[in-house]
């Protein structure tokens, strides 16, 4: 695979009890001239910690520079979704791949949808224990540590809460809701037995136990939930729209080549499609249920 531009300037490296730790990361700087094409940033939410990250979907913007000579693209990770965030709402990213709710509201900020991940039935939250702490109902919860990546994820966080809402616990009152920073971290915790419990997401636990299959063993899925829309594409509202148009074609692409099959099974999906605002209305209406039955979110 060939290089791809500035890497990241920190990564973050998952500590005991959810606790992040930072690591410089050195970055490499491309010897880009004056006349070469314009920049675009490309914001992946963190699925994985910064390096992770980087390691997965740095392929994948490879390939977009390659397929793609009158544009540069550029990848940037972020350490959690509060930095994330900021940076999609703050129209810092050109394109930007977010969980469906931070899709939703980046509408509002001006991006568009324009693909997602496939797969959708893979967009599910799951509850993991370790086999041996014995743990045998929801309600086997109660007065205990649950881990999440953090309140705003969609599948990690707010579809296992309303879970675990209708079965029996209420989340505010019944648990300790530990957010550790990312999904992967969620894992370790309860891996570590920081915690009773944790959420993730069927794709980041499809990725670690292919990653981790010895570790992984020692966990199993206890629950899961319904399925949504999965993570959607974005692109900002200054974007030319032939642009983003190649790029779609570039990312739906990809399962028709056996390099971009390889890129796509890292990934822990078999494809990308094409999507629109519209896609994510179920999002929108799942958003009101859970605001109203579980926890305000905007």
């Amino acid at each position: 695979m060939k290089q791809w531009g500035m890497a990241l300037a920190a990564l973050l490296l998952l500590g005991a009890c959810g606790k992040q730790q930072e690591e410089d990361y050195q970055p490499t700087f491309s010897t880009r001239g004056v006349d070469a094409p314009r920049e675009y940033i490309v914001g992946i939410h963190p699925l994985h910690n910064p390096k992770r990250l980087v390691e997965v979907y740095g392929p994948i913007v490879d390939q977009l520079n390659a397929s793609i000579p009158q544009a540069y693209f550029r990848l940037e990770a972020s350490r959690n979704h509060e930095e994330f965030e900021k940076k999609l709402y703050g129209r810092h990213f050109d394109f930007a791949m977010s969980n469906p709710y931070e899709s939703v509201r980046s509408l509002k900020h001006g991006y568009h949808v324009f693909g997602k991940m496939g797969n959708d039935e893979m967009f599910r939250g799951i509850i993991l224990v370790r086999k041996d702490n014995g743990i045998r109902k929801v309600t086997d919860l109660k007065g205990k540590k649950v881990s999440f990546s953090a309140p705003t994820d969609l599948a990690a966080t707010m579809m296992p809460q309303y879970y675990l809402h209708t079965h029996g616990i209420d989340v505010n009152r019944d648990i300790e809701n530990l957010y550790v920073g990312s999904q992967e971290s969620s894992i370790l915790n309860v891996l570590r037995g920081h915690v009773a419990a944790g959420a993730t997401s069927t794709v980041a636990w499809k990725s670690f136990r292919q990653e981790n299959p010895e570790l992984a063993a020692q966990l199993e899925v206890k629950w899961q939930t319904e399925s949504l829309p999965s993570n959607a594409w974005v692109v900002r509202d200054d974007v030319p729209p032939i642009l983003a148009e190649k790029v779609s074609k570039v990312l739906v692409g990809l399962n028709g080549t056996a390099e971009g099959r390889i890129m796509l099974k890292r990934l822990g999906i078999s494809r990308f499609d094409y999507a629109t605002g519209e896609t994510y209305e179920p999002v929108r209406q799942y958003l009101k249920i859970f605001s109203a039955a579980v926890r305000h979110v905007d």
